[in-house]
């Protein structure tokens, strides 16, 4: 029962530290709730993969033996794969926008390294700044007030 107990805790940690945040660089006023976005994404398809995980094993923790003949390497494999491919489509959706590519490769290797992935690739991206090439271009709205001259009447 300890160990049952340890492993969901293990698991629930790991969901939590799943996404780091990533910075797109630049500053603007949307940033932190972008962020906070991109981190609910990335935990709520991390937990789904890990479940996918453990569902292919007939949610048996201890041992690996289940009707589907998929080994535990193959069903890691397939559920990580699967994950770097939902998670920037989930991001894309949620955030209404494409994602940049530090956001998207942060996405993925937190799927790859669930605690210290996302954090080891935004470091990868501060120590290169020129990886980030601009991103994509965003549509500035700028409002002009044209002072309307007064005409004489006569």
């Amino acid at each position: 029962m300890k160990r049952t107990l340890a492993i969901l805790v293990a698991v629930i940690a790991a969901c939590a530290f799943t996404a780091q945040s990533a910075n797109a660089g630049g500053r603007h006023h949307h940033h932190l709730l972008h962020v906070s976005k991109l981190t609910a994404v990335s935990i709520g398809v991390g937990a789904a993969s890990t479940a996918g995980y453990f569902a292919i094993n007939d949610w048996k923790w201890d041992g690996w033996n289940n009707a589907s003949g998929i080994t535990r390497a193959g069903a890691f494999a397939m559920t990580t794969i699967g994950c770097m491919a939902v998670a920037p489509i989930v991001g894309t959706v949620v955030l209404n926008r494409p994602l940049t590519m530090r956001e998207g490769h942060v996405m993925a290797a937190s799927c790859v390294l669930p605690i210290i992935g996302g954090w080891l690739v935004n470091a990868a991206y501060d120590a290169h700044p020129e990886w980030d090439g601009g991103g994509p271009k965003m549509h500035r709205h700028h409002h002009h007030r044209y002072k309307m001259k007064k005409t004489k009447k006569m």
